[in-house]
Parts: C-alpha cells; sequence; structure tokens
C-alpha cells in the first residue's frame, strides 16, 4: 500500500479522533485499496498502518453494521413468515438517521472523498447477508419485493427494537384481451353517483352504480388466488356501457396490487372466469407482462383501427343516393359524448373515418359498417 494512501488514511483516522469502523474506513478508500468489500479493506489499511483492532464507537456510522449482522436477517424471516409471501427477487432500501449521513458527507467533504455514499454500502451488505441466507435472489431491474430497512431509531436511548423492516410487494401484471358480449355492463367498477361510492339506499348499499363490470368479473378471481390487496384495470381506450366489444377483443393490462401468491394457473383462472361470466365476457391469451406494458397498451399503433356496426332505422324511406353519399364520407364530426360530458368539454372533434360500408335492410333501415 502506498504512502500516500496511508497518509490519506492517518488524515481520516485523526479526524474521527480513532473511533472509525472498518467498514467506514474502508468505503473512503474503495477506489484506491483492493479487498473484499470495504471491511476488508479497512482492516488492511489499519494493519498496514500497524493499528489496534476496531473495538467499537464509530462516529461515522455509530456501529450501524453491527446491526445488519444482528438483527436484520430474523426480522426478514419474521416478516415473510407473518406476511406469507411468495416471490423470487427482492432489492434492498434502507432509511438512515440525518445524523449518520451528514456525517458520512461532512467527512467526504472536507477530506476531498469521491467515494460511494454509506447508503449504498448499507443496502449492498444487507443484500449480500439475504442472499446468501434466502432462497431468493437480488434482482434491479424485476424484483418481486423491495425489502425496507429502517435505522432510524439507533441513535435513540432505551429503545427495545430500533431496527424496523417492511417488505414492499411490487405489484404483477396479466395482459390479454377481453370481449363484451352483452350490453349494459361497463369496462371497470362504476361508483354510484348518488352516493360516490360509500352506499347508499338508491345502490343497495353496494356503492356502486351497476352492479358487475368488465374488470371485477375477472378481478375478483385473480384476488383470490393472488391474496392480492386491490386490482386496477388497464384498457386500451373504452366502449360505451350500451354496446357490445366483438372481433379479437379490446387489450387490456390488470394490475394486482400486493400480491401475496405471484404464480398462479392463468389457464385455470381463466376457466373459472368463464363460469362466474355465464357468458357475459371473454378473456383471451392471459399472459404475464412486464409493467411497462400499462402504458404501452394505452398509446395506439398507427395500424391500430376500429370497425363499429350500427343498426340505422330512419323515420322516412332511405334512397340510393344517400347510402352512397354517407359511403363517401372520410371525416365526421363528433360531439363530446354525454357519458363523458361531466368531464370533457363539450365541443366538436372531427375523426377520420377509413372505410363506410351501407347495406340496405328494409326500406327504412340499414345496417353500417364503419371502420376507424
Amino acid at each position: 500500500m502506498n504512502q500516500e494512501i496511508l497518509n490519506k488514511a492517518e488524515e481520516l483516522i485523526n479526524y474521527t479522533n480513532g473511533n472509525i469502523c472498518n467498514h467506514c474506513l474502508g468505503r473512503k478508500f474503495s477506489d484506491c485499496v483492493e479487498g473484499n468489500g470495504n471491511e476488508d479493506r479497512g482492516i488492511k489499511i489499519r494493519e498496514s498502518l500497524n493499528l489496534e483492532a476496531y473495538d467499537g464507537g464509530c462516529e461515522i456510522c455509530h456501529d450501524l453494521f453491527n446491526f445488519i449482522e444482528d438483527d436484520v436477517l430474523d426480522l426478514v424471516n419474521e416478516k415473510i413468515e407473518l406476511l406469507k409471501v411468495e416471490f423470487d427477487t427482492f432489492v434492498v432500501g434502507c432509511k438512515l438517521p440525518k445524523e449518520i449521513v451528514e456525517k458520512d458527507q461532512e467527512i467526504s467533504d472536507e477530506l476531498d472523498f469521491d467515494v460511494e455514499i454509506i447508503k449504498k454500502e448499507v443496502n449492498r451488505e444487507i443484500g449480500k447477508l439475504l442472499e446468501a441466507n434466502l432462497e431468493q435472489n437480488v434482482d434491479f431491474d424485476g424484483e418481486d419485493v423491495l425489502v425496507m430497512v429502517d435505522f432510524r431509531r439507533i441513535l435513540k436511548e432505551d429503545i427495545e427494537n430500533p431496527v424496523k423492516v417492511r417488505l414492499q410487494i411490487n405489484p404483477i401484471f396479466i395482459e390479454g384481451r377481453y370481449r363484451k358480449l352483452v350490453r349494459g355492463i361497463p369496462q371497470t367498477k362504476w361508483p354510484c353517483t348518488k352516493c360516490k361510492g360509500r352506499g347508499c339506499e338508491e345502490c343497495n348499499f353496494t356503492g356502486k352504480q351497476y352492479p358487475e363490470s368488465v374488470e371485477e368479473l375477472l378481478s375478483e378471481t385473480v384476488l383470490k388466488h393472488t391474496n392480492g390487496y386491490e386490482a386496477k384495470f388497464h384498457g386500451a381506450g373504452r366502449e360505451d356501457i350500451d354496446v357490445r366489444m366483438l372481433g379479437t377483443g379490446r387489450p387490456f393490462v390488470l394490475e394486482i396490487k400486493e400480491p401475496k401468491i405471484r404464480k398462479i394457473d392463468l389457464e385455470k383462472i381463466a376457466e373459472e372466469v368463464a363460469e362466474v361470466a355465464e357468458g357475459k365476457t371473454e378473456y383471451l391469451n392471459l399472459k404475464f407482462c412486464e409493467r411497462k406494458r400499462k402504458a404501452e397498451i394505452k398509446v395506439s399503433s398507427p395500424d391500430t383501427y376500429k370497425v363499429y356496426r350500427a343498426l340505422v332505422k330512419c323515420e322516412d324511406d332511405i334512397k340510393e343516393e344517400d347510402l352512397e353519399k354517407l359511403q363517401s364520407l372520410q371525416i365526421i364530426q363528433q360531439r363530446t359524448p354525454i357519458r363523458v360530458s361531466h368531464r370533457r368539454a363539450d365541443k366538436i372533434r372531427q375523426k377520420e373515418v377509413k372505410n363506410i360500408e351501407a347495406e340496405f335492410i328494409d326500406s327504412k333501415t340499414f345496417e353500417m359498417i364503419i371502420k376507424t
């Protein structure tokens, strides 16, 4: 170890009055001293300076790393057992007393150290400990659970259990397409317009304007299998309540929040939902997906189009030239629908029509197929 490093280490040790643990000592030299972790670097620096072994009282971390070794694993295992949560991957987060964070930064500023902050090392050490003792693995890109360890009370006296652990269970996302085969069902749960979902005589104290929805017919079964807290339905647009959704179906993503069980059989769930729905809705091609699909399905592709079929009944007889004129339309003027007028401006919007086909049923009735 070169003399420049040793001189800098002596300066740091003097600044802390000799009260610095091996983790905090090694961390400040993590960019220039080799070692198997910061604690190992700290030990090597002490030995090179012929110093006695560290025996406690760190001015920077207040021996926080001892809490990791003594408490964290047991607390995490207790929480997993209590919640009965199933997961394969995790990441670690921590909350530290501001005194520790500020002292660590103060020393870096005063002595010109440009290395990682203490919080990163704490997270890494907890991750290594858990990965070595649990069946699950750290995954920074797609974690099932965030293990949050709160050390903010460790500097307070007379606290029996100063370290707290919380498991943040991340959602699962299920993608598919739905077909609505009957009219009168909204896409998502619709709160009662009179009581705003609180429950009243008008809604028979259900809090709902309609007894069921495309969302609920699926989500209630999925929540039961996942032991989840809440479901949120994300559709690629929505249709009116009084129309059907046919064809290949409308894409959607179902988000299940805080699922205790993540490994579920989607084919079995589809079969169970089919029994519950009794032919009112169908859910096709169910599969797990990533969080980003929630936003992606809401952005229509340039190649996406919709096909509407309408039966039109007129007061007067229809002429052939009327249908020809109708089929030549390329732009229509669409006024804000009544169903959304409470939340969108009442205005006329132009909409491009790709194709219109019209066919006589009788002298006053025709069927229209509109592609937009």
